[in-house]
């Protein structure tokens, strides 16, 4: 493992320290608790409050994307962990509005029991929080138990989604329900070609020959569904989609959103190889895509591998994902 990192056990707060020297004009640390980042904005009177987040080791997600039009505050967790409830009682007092918050992160159980926690804690001081979790990993389980899948990249787009709902005016129930349209219409499958090593561990997530690759695994290393010899990007971007299309199939004249994500080490030479087979793809069945992201959204630290996202779009949507934002990892004018 060869890392640029001084302590192991100090690499999240030093990130969060560089990450608010760099972005001041964006992002400040709450003095009640150093893993409690907010915008400089603070709250906007009457405007529901955008709180997203999750474990480290995924940047820029998701402190990347504090800023107007996008996410109000980012409760920081340690590497592939939940942040505890302080942190995100913390962001939640500091982004409210007086009409609301609104908790968006993937399901994954320690993130449940914690933004619970906190989000009964807030309830207790009289400010009403809201939960939308993101469930596009196709992967992670059948369509039966759909509400047992991860949330992956695809938290991306619903991020962005209510973040700008929340910038229109939406009420805390109207943000709530497009964020849940969006990821409601939203599936991912991804594939490793490499693991990646937790600073703490210094250890792979997860083992590889040199010539394999797996579809379906999860971005902390959760187990994928199918290992096998590395393919060619179009057989793998084929195999990907397919499984996108059978589980949401997708019909001549739909308009979609495709994000291809990079895991943290794969070249944009590769994901933009990738999106150029997405792209023919679609276009065959007579698809229309309406936006595309091409690029590290959703990390796991140094993995090697991608992710591709279609989201099926109506017109609300579109207005809502052609939204400005300004953010220190995404501009949208």
């Amino acid at each position: 493992m060869k890392k640029l990192i001084n302590v192991p056990n100090a690499v999240v707060d030093e990130m969060i320290e560089g990450y608010v020297a760099a972005y001041p004009k964006y992002v400040k640390v709450l003095p009640e608790n150093k893993r409690s980042v907010v915008s400089v904005e603070t709250a906007r009177a009457g405007k529901v409050g955008v709180v997203i987040g999750g474990g480290s080791g995924h940047e820029p997600a998701f402190m990347g994307l504090i800023g107007r039009g996008f996410a109000d505050g980012v409760p920081v967790g340690n590497v592939f962990a939940s942040p505890p409830p302080d942190p995100i009682l913390e962001v939640t007092r500091a982004v409210n509005g007086g009409a609301g918050v609104v908790y968006i992160y993937g399901n994954y159980a320690g993130d449940c029991m914690n933004f619970d926690m906190a989000a009964e804690l807030a309830e207790m001081e009289d400010i009403q929080v809201q939960t939308v979790l993101v469930t596009d990993d196709a992967a992670s389980a059948p369509l039966s138990q759909a509400d047992r899948r991860r949330g992956i990249a695809g938290g991306f787009l619903v991020f962005k989604t209510a973040g700008a709902a929340a910038d229109q005016g939406y009420t805390l129930d109207e943000v709530v329900l497009a964020a849940r349209k969006a990821n409601a219409n939203l599936r991912t499958m991804g594939v490793a070609l490499s693991p990646c090593a937790v600073p703490q561990t210094g250890k792979p997530s997860f083992v590889l020959g040199e010539d394999e690759m797996e579809i379906g695994l999860g971005i902390h290393g959760e187990p994928g569904i199918e290992r096998g010899t590395l393919k060619t990007a179009d057989e793998v971007t084929d195999a990907l989609l397919e499984r996108i299309l059978e589980d949401m199939p997708i019909t001549a004249g739909e308009r979609v959103v495709v994000l291809v994500n990079g895991l943290g080490s794969t070249p944009h030479m590769e994901l933009f190889v990738v999106y150029r087979r997405v792209a023919k793809r679609l276009k065959d069945l007579g698809v229309s895509i309406h936006r595309s992201f091409v690029g590290e959204y959703v990390t796991s630290l140094e993995m090697g591998g991608c992710s591709v996202s279609v989201m099926k779009l109506d017109d609300e949507l579109i207005r809502l994902i052609d939204h400005p934002t300004d953010t220190p990892m995404y501009v949208q004018q």
